[in-house]
C-alpha cells in the first residue's frame, strides 16, 4: 500500500491573522526556536491516530514535534512506550531517537496560540489539513482526542454533529460508517495532573481500552 503525505500548511502559513501576530513576536523573543506550523509525528502506516489542541509555546513550538518539550509530553510519550506504541527513551527533544510505533501524533491547530486557547476561526482554518491527515493514513482504526476542544475538532472533521457525541474520559464513541472509534481522555496538561482532574493511571485507562479496541 501506498502513503502519501498529507498536506501541511507552510512555515510562514498566513490563514489566522492572530496567530501569524503572536508567532512573529514570538520569533522576535524565542529566534532559536521551531515558530511555526509544528508537522505530525509518527508513521503514516499507523492504526492510531492521537489528536491534541495546538502547539505549547515552550513545547513543541519550540521542538517542532508534536508535545514534545512541555509536561504533557512527560506523560503522553511514556504512556505510548509502556503500551507498545513507541520505543526509545523520550529525552524532550526532536533528536533524543524516541520513536512511534502504530501511532501518529498530531493537533487540531497546528500553531502555537497565545494563552494555550484557539478560536474558531483558527479550528476552522485548520481543518482542511487534519481531514487531509486522516485521509492519508490508511489504516487508520481507533482516533484518541485529548480535551474536548480536540473532540469537537475530530467530530466536526468527521462531518458529525457535536451535540451527538458529547466528551467525556474514557468513553468510545463508535462513529458507523466505517469511521474510526474515537476515544476520549481528558487533556494530560500540568494543570489536569496538578488537580487531580487526570491521574497516570486514568490515562493508562485510555490506552488499555485503545489496545483492546486494536486487538479485538
Amino acid at each position: 500500500m501506498t502513503f502519501s503525505a498529507p498536506s501541511m500548511p507552510e512555515h510562514d502559513c498566513g490563514f489566522c491573522p492572530r496567530l501569524v501576530e503572536f508567532r512573529e513576536s514570538n520569533r522576535e523573543k524565542f529566534p532559536d526556536f521551531f515558530n511555526g506550523p509544528v508537522p505530525s509525528f509518527g508513521p503514516l502506516e499507523a492504526q492510531l491516530l492521537v489528536v491534541g489542541l495546538a502547539p505549547g509555546l515552550k513545547g513543541a513550538n519550540c521542538t517542532g514535534r508534536p508535545f514534545t518539550g512541555d509536561y504533557a509530553g512527560d506523560l503522553l510519550y511514556p504512556t505510548l512506550k509502556t503500551f507498545g506504541f513507541a520505543h526509545g527513551d523520550y529525552g524532550a527533544r526532536p533528536d533524543d531517537g524516541f520513536e512511534l510505533h502504530n501511532c501518529r501524533i498530531t493537533n487540531a491547530v497546528r500553531c502555537v496560540p497565545p494563552q494555550n486557547k484557539t478560536i474558531a476561526s483558527e479550528e476552522r482554518a485548520c481543518r482542511p489539513f487534519l481531514i487531509d491527515e486522516m485521509g492519508a493514513m490508511k489504516n487508520l482504526r481507533v482516533l484518541v482526542a485529548l480535551g474536548g476542544v480536540a473532540h469537537n475538532a475530530v467530530i466536526q472533521t468527521l462531518g458529525l454533529k457535536k451535540s451527538q457525541w458529547k466528551f467525556g474520559h474514557n468513553i468510545r464513541h463508535d462513529l458507523g460508517g466505517g469511521l474510526p472509534v474515537l476515544f476520549n481522555s481528558y487533556h494530560c496538561s500540568r494543570y489536569n495532573t496538578n488537580t487531580g482532574r487526570l491521574t497516570q493511571e486514568m490515562f493508562h485507562d485510555v490506552f488499555r481500552s485503545v489496545c483492546a479496541e486494536l486487538n479485538a
